[in-house]
């Protein structure tokens, strides 16, 4: 779905992903239309006509996304943001590395290699390190702790299955919730970092915060269900040190892709 701001434009257009859930969430590319951008929330699988579960990413699903953005006549060029959080932060990264269309990238707790599912672009198929799901415990409260299903990144074997971010031409902002109990995603956002300048990325990392941060006025979502599990997944937080992330992280992530993109003429604020 296409979020716009009120007037006639053009601007600055932002691909809005999110992760394991999947179908269409809005409320984020609502929030930043709102603040002058044109929003693009896009689904990848369990939506209408896509696959129900998620098997493979391919690339050019996501360049047409880019490519029918950037046709809009109330859309801004050259270039396109996108934001990203968990497996959306993941396949935002891959953005940055393979689509010259994208400029400017939010990875919110995502991973820094391809886990799980393998990506394809055109003939290139980067390799997923697979998940281990016997290491999923349970924890008193019925919830499902997945933090040690991801294997070591570093592992030379796994290798092959890192997204080649030293190709990145943009801008990069990594958020990271310290006490994310679904990723290492500090670990995952410093092996991104490590193959880029140091001038295309920032961190922005907040203790106490957990996996799902999203805008300011969300509540904690520390537990919750989602499509494919069982039983409801752990992601972790404080509840007054993940609102001070909320918070902090959404005026950065706004004044980020401003500068990146050009600035953006809200008319209301959040």
């Amino acid at each position: 779905s296409l979020w716009f701001p009120a007037g006639a434009g053009p601007f600055p257009g932002v691909i809005d992903l999110f992760g394991g859930a999947g179908g269409l969430i809005e409320f984020r590319a609502g929030l930043l239309a709102s603040r002058g951008f044109a929003v693009l929330a896009l689904a990848f699988f369990a939506y209408e006509d896509l696959p129900r579960a998620l098997a493979q990413l391919d690339l050019q699903y996501f360049e047409e996304a880019a490519e029918l953005l950037l046709r809009h006549p109330k859309v801004r060029g050259p270039g396109v943001g996108v934001i990203g959080v968990s497996k959306g932060a993941e396949v935002a990264l891959a953005m940055a590395t393979f689509l010259p269309q994208v400029v400017a990238t939010v990875w919110i707790n995502g991973t820094s290699s391809l886990h799980g599912n393998p990506l394809l672009y055109k003939d290139l198929r980067i390799p997923p390190i697979p998940y281990f799901l016997e290491r999923i415990l349970i924890t008193q409260g019925g919830a499902l702790d997945n933090s040690a299903v991801f294997a070591d990144p570093r592992d030379p074997a796994y290798a092959p299955s890192a997204i080649p971010t030293e190709k990145i031409r943009g801008k990069v902002l990594f958020v990271v919730g310290e006490d994310d109990r679904s990723f290492d995603s500090k670990l995952f956002a410093r092996l991104a970092m490590a193959r880029m300048p140091p001038e295309n990325c920032r961190l922005l990392s907040y203790p106490g915060a957990g996996h799902l941060i999203e805008p300011p006025g969300s509540p904690l979502c520390s537990v919750s269900s989602i499509r494919g599990t069982p039983l409801p997944i752990l992601w972790g937080g404080e509840p007054q040190a993940h609102a001070k992330a909320q918070e902090h992280s959404w005026q950065e992530i706004v004044q980020f892709l401003e500068g990146q993109l050009g600035g953006a003429a809200a008319t209301m604020k959040l």
